[in-house]
């Protein structure tokens, strides 16, 4: 079975409007006081509010009613299983820590996923009141005051001048970190979850890198990158489809130098 421009139709319409319900559904039931729990008590923090699960339990209802036979992997619930090529992967509240301190920069995530591959991607920020999104594997857009409109990553960007997006996450000790000089300088621009990866869709970075991404966490941005042109690999050069240690580069001669830089810390 191969994709059709009309199902990458089908599908690009189905994330739209639901991105659009999203929103909706957060300033009428959810831009409210909300209850905080913490996933890793007394192993670290990895909070989760009522919001993660309402909005986890909103999507799964949507996706149940217009493709009931496709299987979902969600954050908060797990996987609901089937025969269906088709997957859909949701993060339901990507930037939980930024949620609960109030930060605008949180978002909806959500890939569908074919035979195990991200086609399409979802980021949606409710409150920032706009959303990225790809509608084919050559199309990549962001609606925002009303208008859609394409992006494209800066692919004459330079090593030397690049604008560089990281955070480790705490997925490097200090003593690793010392082994990447280079990287260290480099990393001038503020990390933001999934809206650095955004902005580096739209070309406002030129590198994003990041530690420790859950599949959730990546899915729906991998399809949204690669549409925009940009490269997404693992710091080892494998498929981001796993998750891990993430980078995404502009253009091949910054990810094939970012990479040689990386190794020693690469896992």
């Amino acid at each position: 079975m191969k994709l059709k421009l009309s199902d990458y139709k089908i599908y690009s319409k189905f994330i739209e409007n639901l991105a659009k319900k999203l929103t909706k559904l957060y300033y009428s039931k959810l831009n409210k006081p909300f209850t905080v729990s913490n996933k890793l008590s007394g192993k670290g923090y990895d909070p989760v509010t009522s919001a993660d699960k309402a909005f986890e339990k909103f999507i799964r209802a949507e996706i149940q009613k217009k493709f009931p036979n496709h299987q979902v992997i969600g954050e908060e619930f797990g996987s609901k299983k089937s025969n269906s090529d088709f997957s859909w992967v949701i993060d339901p509240i990507d930037g939980t820590r930024s949620f609960v301190i109030g930060n605008p920069t949180w978002s909806n995530l959500i890939s569908l996923n074919f035979k195990g591959n991200p086609i399409l991607g979802l980021a949606n920020f409710p409150i920032l009141k706009k959303y990225y999104f790809n509608s084919s594997d050559k199309s990549s857009y962001v609606f925002e005051n009303g208008k859609k409109k394409i992006i494209k990553v800066n692919t004459k960007a330079i090593f030397s001048n690049m604008k560089m997006s990281a955070a480790f996450h705490g997925g490097l000790s200090l003593k690793q970190q010392k082994k990447i000089p280079q990287i260290l300088k480099k990393m001038q621009f503020p990390c933001a979850d999934a809206l650095s990866y955004s902005h580096f869709a739209e070309g406002k970075v030129d590198v994003v890198l990041q530690c420790s991404n859950k599949i959730w966490d990546i899915h729906p941005l991998i399809p949204i990158i690669k549409a925009a042109g940009g490269i997404v690999t693992t710091w080892k050069n494998q498929d981001a489809i796993k998750g891990g240690n993430i980078i995404c580069s502009s253009n091949k001669s910054i990810h094939k130098k970012l990479l040689k830089i990386l190794k020693p810390v690469a896992k």
